[in-house]
């Protein structure tokens, strides 16, 4: 999937986290798209390769492309660093659910991930497309629908509550 979806689907994997969530709505949201560019960090032509590109060869030389940043591996350690390093647990659980909505996509890809890497199998769906394929633009429009759904709700909630 291309960074563009990645991001619309970070967003709305953390607005649907936030529907069932006491986390701070702006802080998961900025965070879960972060989460879910994290993972191409190991393509240079990504959006997050670009911006950090040195970092972006090593991994890539060293992992390759779509295994051990999507893995669940790749994860788990991002989770313990930031059990560790960073205390705003509406961030944590952003970077962690943007990079789920990460696999997911690419899972439904026709290369699909290494989500159970170091093992060399590829996991994917059984339905796929392509990167940047028309199917994947219908993907971006649901998504796109489903956060300005769920950003209607959030904010519905906001007021409610308040």
């Amino acid at each position: 999937m291309t960074g563009n979806t990645h991001i619309i689907g970070g967003i709305a994997a953390g607005l649907a986290l936030e529907q069932v969530s006491n986390y701070d709505s702006l802080v998961l949201v900025g965070a879960s798209v972060i989460g879910a560019l994290l993972p191409d960090i190991c393509h240079t032509g990504s959006k997050i390769g670009r911006t950090f590109p040195l970092i972006s060869k090593i991994v890539h030389n060293i992992f390759g492309h779509r295994s051990f940043t999507h893995s669940l591996l790749f994860l788990f350690l991002i989770g313990m660093f930031m059990n560790n390093y960073i205390s705003n647990e509406s961030f944590k659980a952003g970077i962690l659910i943007g990079m789920m909505s990460h696999y997911m996509l690419d899972m439904a890809t026709k290369k699909g991930i290494k989500l159970l890497f170091p093992l060399n199998i590829n996991v994917r769906f059984p339905v796929t497309t392509r990167t940047g394929s028309k199917t994947e633009d219908i993907v971006t429009i649901l998504l796109t629908v489903l956060c300005v759904y769920l950003g209607f709700e959030t904010i519905s909630h906001s007021f409610i509550l308040k």
